[in-house]
Order: C-alpha cells, then sequence, then structure tokens
C-alpha cells in the first residue's frame, strides 16, 4: 500500500472554505477512485488554517492517476490561493 501524508496551513480566512472544499476531495477521492482505500482530513485544535491528510492507495500508479483527475485538479486549482504551505511525504504501509 502507497500512504501519502499532506500538511497544508492555509490563510487564516480561508480556514472555513478550505475545510469544505478538503471535506469534498476526500469524499471524491474514495467515491471516485477504486485504488484510494483512505483518506482523512484532520483539523487542528489549536489552528484551524492548520490541516493534515492521511492518504491509502493500492499503489504509486494509483496515486499518481489520483493525481491526474479532474477532481484532484479541479480541488488544487481552487485552493492554491488559500494555500500558506503544503508539504508532501509519501510512505509505504509494511
Amino acid at each position: 500500500m502507497f500512504v501519502v501524508t499532506v500538511v497544508f496551513e492555509v490563510e487564516v480566512d480561508s480556514a472555513g472554505v478550505f475545510r469544505t472544499a478538503v471535506l469534498e476531495q476526500a469524499h471524491n477521492s474514495l467515491t471516485k477512485e477504486e485504488s484510494c482505500s483512505r483518506f482523512d482530513v484532520c483539523f487542528d485544535p489549536e489552528r484551524e488554517q492548520r490541516v493534515f491528510l492521511y492518504e491509502i492507495y493500492d499503489d504509486r500508479a494509483a496515486f499518481d492517476r489520483h493525481l491526474a483527475s479532474a477532481h484532484f485538479a479541479d480541488f488544487d486549482r481552487r485552493v492554491a490561493p488559500w494555500v500558506v504551505s503544503k508539504t508532501v511525504e509519501t510512505w509505504v504501509l509494511g
């Protein structure tokens, strides 16, 4: 299994709209991608502008398909103005 973790820092004033968008993205990934088995969205209780994602895909190719999907492109384009930083790491679940 291929694991992806992402930490977003977003503009404080955009935290609410980002929350809605990222939860929609999680739903789309889980329902539109057979090879995505987990997409958790975690919110920092102390800093609403900090968001952590934990995603599991069958393999790297499945994640690459995720990145090429229309729903990801739409999400990425919509949230870009709100994102201060984004850290992506990949892992192998073993």
